[in-house]
């Protein structure tokens, strides 16, 4: 997840807005909404009922609240939408228990597609992140999420295992990072590097900030502690970073500074599902074009992509993974926690980009603002069918492995390593079924996969 934390505007100032302004989703076939045009009421009785006048089942009224109102959303229903928003609004809060967040985040999505405004939002959302973007403040909440959770440290140790062992005996090594990390994956890899038999190598590190959050004044401070940490543990360090690429594919090894003597190793971590779905085959390519020793790819377990143009299905899926997330930062942080406030919070950018700006909803004259951070994921089988064009898969060592497996022991029960093949008889596919489609390793969290950690080569 990109951790930068922001005030969030709140959404209850939003809805009164609905008896003041008229929007409009217009339709070929259908009918525009009118949002101004309603004269329903509602009755404090229905607010704990469903559609069909059946009582919720405690603890599981958002998720059914919210799924009626992105069909009613499809189904281009204004009086329905407008009803189910205001319940929605009178029940939500960021504040509240797992229902009322959901409520809250998801509502906030609706209310920009059903409003046309997702753009508008999104940009706001991006912008007041961006302002509030401050080094100090972004690592400790990133440390304190890797201190509660194996969310991220589970691929950081994952890939570090992988490209120690791919660069094992080189003495001159050049990291292309493409993640949002804050290069908070790399302390481990440079203890290691120091404890080596041979020589120690030179390291090259080369960061690419994808997001325009990721302010250069916030990476100068990230090269400034990996220059003073590195000259701790004894290795020969260089750090550069590139920002201001409209499209990742534009990399190339001149402007990367890559010499023929250095051995590559390309690290995404939560990147790719940045770029558009169109263009993430090219960034690949892009990749290959490298000669890499190894490229280690790591993602979030969902699908947003292929469902794109279904908002429902979409809608579902996406409702499904975050209500996960929710609940894992519930078990693993405080109920007082400023810093799950915080990691919730930074979920809404997301779910407004994925949910509510889809090309049809907006004219948007600027599209390139919103090209650093696409936001829809998909799963590690569909980037394998990707990845697998130009690489072959690396199967984890045992010791890497291990060491992931040592890595969830120091955090509280529900987490699991899973292997391809384990994932593959989850998923129903039967003893015929070719068990090298499927590469990589899953972090599951009761028993549901949330990311997909793998290691590829030419």
């Amino acid at each position: 997840m990109h951790l930068s934390p922001y005030k969030k505007t709140h959404f209850n100032n939003n809805i009164p807005h609905l008896h003041h302004h008229h929007h409009h989703i217009h339709d070929d076939d259908a009918s525009p909404i009118d949002m101004h045009n309603n004269t329903t009421t509602t009755n404090s009785t229905s607010l704990c009922s469903s559609d069909s006048g059946e009582p919720c089942e405690d603890g599981k009224w958002a998720c059914k609240l919210l799924k009626e109102c992105a069909i009613a959303i499809s189904q281009r229903d204004s009086t329905k939408i407008h009803h189910l928003l205001w319940m929605l609004n009178e029940l939500a809060s960021p504040y509240g228990d797992l229902d009322q967040k959901l409520a809250s985040y998801f509502l906030q999505a609706l209310f920009c597609k059903a409003t046309e405004s997702g753009h508008r939002c999104y940009k706001t959302l991006s912008t007041v992140a961006q302002k509030s973007n401050n080094f100090d403040s972004a690592r400790k909440l990133i440390l304190k999420f890797q201190e509660v959770s194996p969310w991220t440290t589970f691929g950081h140790v994952a890939a570090n295992g992988a490209i120690l062992e791919a660069l094992e005996g080189e003495s001159n090594l050049h990291i292309i990072d493409i993640s949002n990390t804050l290069c908070t994956q790399w302390p481990t890899l440079f203890e290691a590097l120091a404890t080596r038999k041979d020589e120690t190598p030179r390291l090259r590190l080369t960061v690419v900030a994808l997001s325009s959050a990721t302010v250069s004044s916030v990476m100068k401070e990230v090269g400034q502690r990996m220059e003073k940490f590195a000259r701790l543990m004894g290795v020969p360090f260089e750090f550069n970073v590139i920002n201001g690429l409209d499209r990742l594919g534009e990399l190339t090894k001149e402007s990367l500074g890559i010499t023929n003597d250095e051995a590559i190793a390309v690290n995404c971590i939560g990147a790719l599902r940045r770029i558009e779905v169109e263009e993430r085959e090219s960034a690949i390519r892009m990749f290959r074009s490298l000669n890499p020793k190894v490229v280690t790819v790591v993602e979030e377990e969902a699908d947003f992509s292929s469902n794109r143009n279904d908002f429902v299905q979409c809608f579902e899926e996406c409702l499904k993974f975050y209500g996960l997330y929710f609940e894992m930062l519930e078990e693993s942080f405080p109920l007082t926690s400023n810093e799950r406030l915080m990691l919730e919070r930074d979920c809404s950018r997301s779910i407004v980009r994925v949910l509510a700006c889809g090309g049809g909803d907006e004219q948007n004259n600027n599209k390139e603002e919103f090209e650093d951070c696409c936001e829809r994921r998909e799963r590690g089988r569909q980037w394998c069918e990707k990845l697998k064009k130009e690489f072959s898969g690396a199967k984890f060592s045992d010791d890497v492995v291990d060491d992931v497996k040592a890595l969830l022991k120091r955090y509280r029960g529900g987490w699991s390593l899973v292997l391809p093949q384990q994932q593959q008889q989850e998923e129903g596919h039967n003893s015929n079924y070719n068990n090298n489609t499927l590469s990589g390793i899953f972090l599951t969290w009761k028993e549901e996969p949330v990311v997909w950690a793998s290691a590829w080569k030419p």
